[in-house]
């Protein structure tokens, strides 16, 4: 697949993830939910690297990053999941929506990246100010509890960043399929343990809704999401890849609402557009480059 085509399927997978992940919960707890889907995950991606004979490097480089990037994946989705049961799906991506900032600031430190801009540092602020005003008031982002989820996506974030550059510091050139399944692997154990924390208990019934989100976020959020992302990694700057998130939440707002009947107030939307130009400014030589690279691409005959 193509890096433009990869990058695409990505930013469609990212967007309906949210709302997947507040589908799954419902009738089954956070817990069991996070659980079966990375369960799922894992079997799927275990299936595919055999049918397609695909090694699965056990290096000291390749070993490494399936850590950096199993603790990455369970520290985030756990307190993802936990979190979107008290604010709105959309929300979830808005706030992922940071992660430029944050994942900037740690190539700062942990991969040597240039130092700030006047723009990256101007685009931090407006992010903050954007997160200000969704914080504005609790009953307009989900209900009584949505300060405390959002306080776990934030978490959830910083992360998920902390992964991410930790991921492209280590630099392993393992297969992207294989990369899924060795992070995979490490974080399962992990998230059973969470499973049997809040109760170890099994739904009777799992409601149809919930089941299919569950499968979906199994075979197409854990595995396909997960390897192009991977792949993504390899062939573009740290930068260029958070670029993402500047989409996505835009679009997992318009789904919630739609799909799901969630009220996204003006001041959500303010917050929002205040996050994506901050975005934009701080990511403008990654934004401005990967439209270059995008504009020269041209499709193998």
């Amino acid at each position: 697949m193509s890096v433009p085509a990869a990058y695409l399927t990505v930013i469609l997978i990212w967007s309906t993830t949210p709302l997947a992940i507040k589908w799954s919960a419902q009738g089954a707890g956070f817990a069991f939910a996070v659980t079966a889907r990375m369960l799922i995950g894992l079997l799927v991606a275990g299936l595919i690297l055999a049918l397609w004979r695909i090694r699965l490097p056990l290096h000291s480089r390749a070993r490494k990053s399936y850590l950096a990037g199993g603790l990455g994946l369970f520290g985030a989705m756990t307190l993802t999941y936990w979190g979107s049961q008290y604010i709105h799906s959309g929300l979830v991506s808005v706030l992922f929506g940071l992660s430029p900032l944050v994942t900037g600031v740690l190539a700062v430190f942990w991969l040597e990246e240039a130092p700030f801009s006047v723009n990256s540092v101007v685009g931090m602020l407006l992010g903050l100010a954007g997160l200000a005003v969704i914080f504005g008031d609790s009953g307009e982002i989900g209900g009584v509890h949505a300060v405390a989820g959002v306080a776990a996506l934030l978490a959830a974030v910083t992360i998920y960043s902390a992964g991410l550059v930790m991921m492209k510091r280590i630099g392993d050139d393992s297969p992207p399929l294989a990369t899924t399944t060795g992070t995979l692997a490490v974080s399962l154990p992990l998230f059973i343990l969470v499973w049997w924390f809040f109760g170890g208990d099994i739904p009777d019934e799992v409601p149809m809704r919930a089941s299919a989100a569950i499968v979906y976020l199994g075979v197409f959020g854990s595995v396909l999401g997960f390897a192009l992302y991977y792949y993504v990694i390899k062939h573009l700057e740290t930068g260029k890849v958070a670029l993402i998130t500047l989409v996505t939440p835009v679009l997992a707002l318009l789904l919630g609402s739609l799909l799901n009947g969630e009220i996204v107030s003006l001041r959500v939307w303010a917050g929002a557009a205040l996050i994506g130009l901050g975005l934009t400014l701080h990511q403008w030589r990654a934004l401005a480059g990967l439209m270059l690279a995008w504009a020269q691409f041209k499709p193998a005959d």
